[in-house]
């Protein structure tokens, strides 16, 4: 048992090294602190979308935004798209759970505003669905999935690709870049 500990263990680390080793992933985290900074700046906002446990982290960095990440400051206006159970089991009932992310995208997007989704796989339909959207409404895509990209490749203008295909590895460094960029947001905007 404690063999299966240590090889997850060094898993991760030797996950995050590659990340740490991957000169363009880094300069592409760089990009989306500065697009998410500079739409904020302009009034704007950044909506987050996920289906399981990406849902959770979808949520998690909304919320490190709209509330605090290391300070006390102005709230920043970001949202997780599935938050709202009612509206969610109504259109996934009354149109289809593909279209639950796309229908807000239509209702909150606006041009110059970003949503970011989150799909280990990057094939989430939903999600995908959701880009399409957000185009239409001339926003700002940013995907974060594993190292292929999936369908995610060809359907937003920045992809955080994680360099790993085991899925709770891929879960930990979304979380861990999604942090990265929540502390540079707040940095940017509120610098000490």
């Amino acid at each position: 048992m404690t063999k299966r500990i240590s090889e997850a263990i060094i898993d991760s680390i030797e996950l995050k090294q590659k990340i740490l080793n991957d000169k363009f992933l880094l300069e592409t985290i760089d990009k989306v602190v500065d697009i998410c900074t500079n739409c904020l700046k302009k009034g704007g906002k950044i909506l987050f979308c996920g289906n399981g446990g990406s849902a959770a982290d979808a949520q998690h960095l909304a919320a490190e935004l709209s509330g605090r990440f290391y300070y006390d400051r102005d709230p920043l206006f970001a949202e997780a798209l599935h938050v709202n159970t009612s509206y969610l089991t109504a259109v996934a009932n009354d149109y289809s759970y593909d279209e639950i992310f796309a229908r807000l995208v239509k209702a909150k997007g606006r041009g110059g505003d970003v949503i970011i989704g989150i799909s280990t796989s990057g094939n989430s339909i939903n999600i995908l669905k959701a880009f399409d959207m957000a185009k239409k409404q001339k926003m700002i895509t940013i995907g974060m999935s594993n190292q292929t990209g999936g369908k995610m490749l060809d359907s937003c203008d920045f992809l955080l690709k994680m360099p790993s295909l085991d899925t709770p590895r891929i879960q930990e460094a979304h979380i861990l870049v999604g942090h990265i960029i929540c502390e540079l947001i707040e940095k940017n905007i509120f610098p000490k």
